[in-house]
């Protein structure tokens, strides 16, 4: 759950900090995403893909098992206080880590649905990681603006302005557009791949995360 309250999100955001923290990980966010350091393949866990991808119908049957066990542990972003992480700090969690953008329209339809499984699931064991895309250093400001604008009070903000988490994830043939969603197990283990938007506040969504909650 996201325990921040949204104006004090709001307030870290509008002042110069994001602005100078962004700046100073840049570099750091630049060699975990973009450089060719990517953490080794994780153990194909293939009970856990087939059982995610019989859960996957209806409005998931998009989502695809993983086949190539993609360690994504070291991906690198930013939180609301601009402070550098990667999925690594959040080990021991089930991860729907979703990519996005303010300027792409499925994406923002998306939102809500992911604010309500974040609200229904979120806690020690799963998270919903919804990382913006957004540009420049007004790139976090504008998606907090957006996530408060619909009520989106359950999701954390994290965020990549440099852009170079799309550049990984194309450049490992991922996903070519936004949004893109990877489940990932307590190790940051790939498990499935989406691309495109999905209605996961929905009984296949909710199937989805508590197959995943399960393996």
């Amino acid at each position: 759950m996201n325990d921040t309250p949204k104006n004090k999100r709001r307030s870290i955001l509008a002042g110069t900090g994001l602005f100078g923290a962004a700046v100073a990980i840049a570099t750091a966010v630049w060699v975990s995403n973009g450089g060719t350091g990517v953490a080794a393949a994780c153990p194909a866990r293939a009970d856990a893909a087939q059982a995610i991808d019989d859960a996957a119908t209806g409005e998931l049957a998009a989502l695809l098992p993983s086949t190539e066990w993609r360690n994504f542990a070291d991906l690198a972003f930013i939180d609301a206080g601009g402070n550098a992480m990667t999925l690594a700090d959040l080990s021991g969690k089930k991860l729907l880590v979703n990519f996005w953008a303010t300027w792409c329209a499925p994406c923002r339809e998306e939102m809500p649905d992911l604010d309500t499984i974040q609200a229904e699931y979120g806690g020690e064991s799963f998270e919903v990681v919804a990382i913006s895309l957004d540009l420049g250093s007004d790139g976090p400001t504008a998606a907090q603006s957006f996530l408060d604008e619909i009520g989106a009070d359950n999701l954390a903000l994290y965020a990549d302005p440099s852009y170079k988490v799309f550049e990984r994830l194309r450049n490992e043939a991922v996903t070519l557009g936004l949004p893109a969603t990877v489940l990932v197990d307590e190790g940051g283990c790939e498990i499935a791949v989406l691309q495109g938007p999905a209605h996961w506040d929905s009984d296949d969504g909710r199937r989805v995360v508590e197959t995943l909650l399960e393996i």
